[in-house]
């Protein structure tokens, strides 16, 4: 094994797209553990839009990542060393581990992973953040109901596409928007969306009206801007509209526009409320439970798109986000195996 530990650090902050010069590769021997601890050799690292926020040095629901930190990130890998009875030498484990080769951990926030049920790629997505994001998301904010008209954003991506799932087991109608022909094919054919709209070639809000002419009981909005502006005209009265994320503007290097629909929630005595899926962390059994039964069950389709490269293919990975360019959960491999 190396005995060189490669991570990536943030450089400088970002103005609008992150580039090369947002990130530094740098090297440091591998972390030994005391007592108490376990080192990880890091398997596959999680790649979110919500890293994107975490470089602004802006007042947020975590703290920026600093100049000169290692890149923060949930991540999958097994335990090589360890002074901690709970995670034992051999033990997959997950944890905000970072975006490095090696971390070191004293157990919290860590969790053992579970082989069996399901690969380590998927502990980062319907078993990970995206998973419970989808979940709390929809039950709790959304309030689902059977018989609910669902329509998601960013569909095709880790939490949309979970989100999607979720609703039409718990009996709704779900219509999914996407980017592309292949990914609103996903949703339809492979995961059971009622509809699917493509939003890079049809018109949002006249294909919602036909795909929902009675309108809609709950708007899980990953997208923002104008799609959220399309869904908030089409709500129905007592809807509610769960904001996840608002992944059109994370690279604007201007203020956003508000929605100009919001006077929907009003007329409609509807409720639009933002969450964080950190807010339920006491609650994650609830949710792992439920999604470790449909995944066993295979009533929830998971797919995660792993890329090779190691820390060196950090950054572009990332973008792919931002390009539209990924289908499920991305995921970047950071081990060989």
């Amino acid at each position: 094994m190396t005995s060189v530990n490669r991570q990536v650090r943030l450089a400088k902050r970002p103005v609008g797209r992150p580039d090369d010069s947002t990130w530094e590769i740098t090297s440091e021997p591998i972390p030994e553990p005391a007592d108490g601890e376990f080192t990880v050799k890091v398997d596959y690292v999680s790649l979110d839009p919500a890293m994107r926020g975490w470089l602004d040095d802006v007042k947020s629901y975590v703290p920026p990542v600093a100049i000169g930190e290692v890149m923060r990130t949930h991540a999958v890998g097994r335990v090589v060393a360890s002074k901690n009875a709970k995670f034992p030498e051999g033990q997959l484990v997950s944890g905000q581990f970072g975006v490095q080769e090696f971390a070191l951990s004293d157990g919290r926030g860590a969790l053992a992973v579970d082989e069996s049920l399901a690969p380590a790629p998927t502990w980062l997505g319907a078993l990970g953040f995206p998973g419970m994001t989808a979940y709390f998301g929809l039950t709790d904010v959304g309030k689902l109901e059977k018989g609910d008209t669902v329509l998601i954003s960013g569909a095709a991506g880790a939490v949309g596409s979970i989100a999607g799932q979720i609703a039409k087991l718990k009996g709704a109608t779900v219509i999914g928007i996407a980017g592309g022909p292949e990914k609103c094919a996903w949703l339809t054919e492979d995961l059971g969306f009622d509809a699917a709209i493509d939003y890079k070639s049809e018109s949002v809000g006249k294909a919602l009206r036909a795909a929902a002419p009675d309108g809609i009981d709950i708007y899980f909005d990953n997208v923002g801007g104008e799609i959220l502006d399309a869904a908030l005209a089409r709500l129905r009265k007592n809807a509610r509209v769960a904001l996840c994320g608002a992944i059109s503007g994370y690279n604007a290097t201007d203020p956003q526009p508000g929605p100009s629909r919001y006077l929907s929630l009003l007329v409609n005595r509807a409720s639009m409320t933002g969450f964080i899926v950190f807010d339920y962390l006491d609650r994650f059994p609830e949710g792992m439970k439920a999604m470790s039964e449909w995944i066993r069950a295979g009533e929830i389709v998971t797919r995660e798109q792993v890329e090779t490269g190691g820390v060196e293919a950090f950054g572009r990975t990332l973008n792919l986000l931002f390009d539209g360019a990924n289908t499920g959960k991305l995921v970047l491999e950071i081990g060989n195996h």
